[in-house]
This record gives structure tokens, sequence and C-alpha cells, in this order.
């Protein structure tokens, strides 16, 4: 049995995979990001062993949720699932857009900070292969509100996603770290007419969090639907572009990898 930390469990395929994980016998701790939040995680998985909170848009929550995962004990692997895509520039008290905070600066956070389990999964989308890999203005800092776009934005955070598999990869060799395109299904965020299958979405998660299959044994890679290796968009593997992201990282948010 593993115990599986899954982010952004209320609802959506984070709740299905939750759901499965603990049918499957594991023990999961859910996330949501408020109380109310948590009581609809609950409600979706009652058999849960738990479940934190924590706002991932909020850097000064995000380290406070990495404490309290950590006060629960030993992790077996962490699903870095939480993310936003639509939504507009919603600028937060870090004076950052929220996708930024969600999907690029809270896998890195929690992955700096949660005592370092056996496994990382981060989600990421076929829509990576959009993202700029220059590494200029991640955080949109510079940009700002006026020149704002959710997709530009969220391509370039599922490009990131795939960066920090790789780049926990090289520097972790004792942890494997993969990144998971779980395909574009129907749920809140990919919509009623998504046409991508959530059980093959569900199998490559479970895949990954259990780690017992000889295809989960690997670490940096590229996980698609159906537990099938693909290979990212050129220029994942520089080395310079990943290290590149994670010194953005450590400077905005004070943390550095142990």
């Amino acid at each position: 049995m593993a115990r599986i930390l899954v982010t952004g469990s209320a609802n959506g395929l984070g709740a299905i995979v939750a759901k499965r994980l603990v049918a499957n016998g594991h023990s999961v701790v859910l996330h949501a990001r408020n109380a109310q939040r948590a009581q609809d995680a609950t409600s979706a998985c009652p058999g849960a062993e738990t479940v934190v909170t924590g706002d991932l848009s909020s850097i000064s929550e995000t380290k406070h949720l990495a404490e309290e995962v950590n006060k629960l004990g030993a992790l077996d692997c962490i699903i870095h699932n939480a993310g936003l895509f639509r939504g507009g520039y919603r600028e937060t008290s870090d004076g950052i857009p929220a996708l930024a905070a969600v999907n690029t600066l809270a896998p890195y956070i929690l992955t700096c900070l949660v005592d370092r389990p056996k496994r990382l999964v981060f989600l990421s989308s076929e829509m990576h292969r959009s993202g700029d890999a220059s590494m200029e203005d991640i955080l949109w800092t510079q940009r700002g509100e006026r020149r704002w776009s959710d997709t530009t934005a969220y391509c370039n955070s599922k490009l990131h996603n795939v960066l920090f598999a790789k780049a926990f990869a090289r520097q972790w060799p004792d942890v494997k770290s993969n990144a998971l395109d779980p395909g574009w299904v129907a749920t809140k965020m990919g919509g009623s007419g998504a046409p991508g299958s959530i059980e093959a979405a569900v199998q490559s998660y479970v895949l990954l969090a259990e780690g017992t299959e000889p295809a989960a044994q690997k670490s940096g890679k590229y996980i698609r639907p159906g537990k099938k290796e693909d290979r990212p968009k050129a220029g994942a593997d520089d080395e310079k572009i990943q290290d590149r992201l994670l010194a953005i990282c450590a400077e905005f948010t004070g943390l550095k990898l142990s």
C-alpha cells in the first residue's frame, strides 16, 4: 500500500483518481484550497485518509500547506494535479497571476518543502508544445495584465511542469519524477465536449502513483493517456533551460532545493 497526496482533488480528475487509488487499497491524502472545498473533497472520496487545505495561489499558504503535509508523515508519492486555465489575470497578494502561482510556483514550493517522497508526478498537457522555452518573464511581472493571455500562460506553465519533472529526476536520482499528460477530457476544466478518455487518463495517473509496473520505474519521462510514453517538446531535455526555471522559482520564493 502506498501513501499518496493528490493536490486539487476536490473535483475533476483529481477526485476521480483519488477514488481509484483508495479502491486499489492505497492511503490517499486529499487537498483543497479552503474548508468548503475540503468538505467537497471528503464527500467525493469518503475513503481517503485525510484532507489538507491551502490556497496554492498564495506563496505563504503553500508553504504552510507543506508544513501540514510533513506533520502527517512520509509519503510515497505526490501528484501535483492542481491547476488553473481560464479565468483572466487575477493578480495574487504576491503580485503575480494566480495561474502562474498555482501551475508553476506551487509544485516547486511543495517539492522543495515536503519531505522527499519516492515518486513525483507533475501534470502537464499536450499544450505544453506551444510553451515558450526562453524562460523570459515566466511569472508575468513585466508583461502584466495588459498583455495577459490565458492560453499563452497555460501552455507555458505546462511546459514548466515537464521541465520540473526532468530537473528533479536529474537532481534526485533516488526519486522517480515524471510528467503526465492526462489528455483533453470532459471535466470542469476540459469542458463537456472534450473527446479524451477519462479511463485512459486515470490509468496513467495510477501507473505513476503506484510505481509498481516496469514503465513506472523510469524517471524524467512524459506519459500520455493509456500508460503511453511519448517525447515532449524539443528542448525539454535542455539542462540549462531546466536550471533557469529552477533559479527563477528559487529567487521569487526564497526557496532552494536541498
